[in-house]
């Protein structure tokens, strides 16, 4: 890695690190800068500016995740829409996992009614919306899934897929658990999968539990 990208790499961390604790607003380009060890020009240089590091962080987290799920649409003709579906789960909570400080902030950021956030939706959550209708549709069709869902199916799954990263502080102290470990992310896809199962009254493909357990 070039002295270049490592001091790149620096200031990234440094902003999540500091807008998890501080918020975006309650933290200057002066604090990435120092907590970064870097020179404060290296920020307007690599992103412009406050926002631009913003809007970078929140765009690159959320192609990756987005990406987690699409992938698994391109062969469910092989695969299966049932072993799509969990498996787009478990990359999701993995991909988040391996995030965990950067996934809390940009969740947290969604929250708030900005332009960018608005922007942000339209581009990758309504994509998100539309994945997960597309592999339930071809499921259903296919016989895969025995009835069709609720219209609020997706609202509830995106709930349980985020809930422990946005919220990792109420899962430590009221639960005793730690969201961002391995052990967690099996049970907890466990349960994810025995919902999912009910709410389509599908079978669950065994292999695909063998694989993420």
């Amino acid at each position: 890695m070039s002295s270049r990208t490592a001091s790149k790499e620096k200031v990234l961390r440094a902003a999540i690190d500091l807008f998890n604790v501080k918020g975006y607003s309650g933290t200057s380009v002066r604090d990435i800068a120092a907590q970064a060890e870097a020179n404060a020009a290296l920020i307007s240089y690599y992103f412009g500016s406050k926002q631009g590091l913003l809007e970078h962080l929140m765009t690159d987290f959320l192609e990756g995740y987005v990406a987690s799920i699409e992938r698994h649409t391109f062969h469910m003709d092989q695969t299966g829409c049932g072993a799509a579906l969990l498996s787009s789960i478990w990359d999701v909570l993995v991909y988040q996992q391996s995030k965990h400080h950067l996934a809390r902030f940009v969740h947290r950021e969604i929250t708030l009614d900005t332009i960018l956030v608005r922007e942000l939706m339209t581009t990758y959550l309504t994509k998100e919306k539309s994945l997960y209708k597309k592999i339930v549709k071809v499921g259903f069709e296919k016989g895969e899934f025995r009835h069709p869902p609720n219209d609020y199916w997706i609202l509830q799954l995106r709930g349980m897929l985020i809930l422990p990263f946005l919220h990792p502080q109420y899962i430590r102290e009221v639960y005793h658990l730690m969201p961002h470990e391995n052990h967690f992310i099996q049970r907890y896809y466990q349960e994810l999968t025995g919902w999912l199962s009910q709410l389509f009254d599908a079978e669950i493909p065994k292999e695909v539990l063998d694989n993420h357990t």
